[in-house]
């Protein structure tokens, strides 16, 4: 779980880090983007908290999984769908090739947009 957590991260930061050195102002565009992100993973509340026609919406969220089968694992709640944690690790290792692919072509041009 914190390897697909940590193929995440670094596959949007890759991507992030190469539009922020050109876009400057999308920097205030990402903190928003984290705060709703927040509250579009089922952090603070339960999964099961969630009516049946929007859970569609939830679950695309590829850190849905991963937050509920940590509440799984440590406190015993929630469901651990494999299918889900198999979208969640696809969707974290294709995130990561594609952001280190959009880095290294950009990161030659680094000095020149800074």
């Amino acid at each position: 779980l914190i390897l697909v957590m940590m193929l995440l991260g670094l596959g949007f930061g890759f991507i992030l880090s190469a539009l922020t050195t050109k876009y400057r102002d999308l920097k205030f565009l990402i903190t928003f983007g984290v705060q709703l992100l927040m509250y579009g993973t089922p952090v603070i509340y339960p999964l099961s908290s969630i009516p049946e026609e929007y859970k569609v919406y939830i679950l695309a969220n590829p850190m849905t999984s991963i937050i509920e089968a940590f509440r799984y694992i440590f406190l015993g709640t929630g469901v651990l769908d494999y299918g889900q944690l198999l979208y969640s690790t696809l969707f974290a290792v294709i995130l990561f090739i594609i952001g280190l692919a959009i880095f290294n072509r950009t990161e030659k041009n680094f000095m020149d947009t800074v």
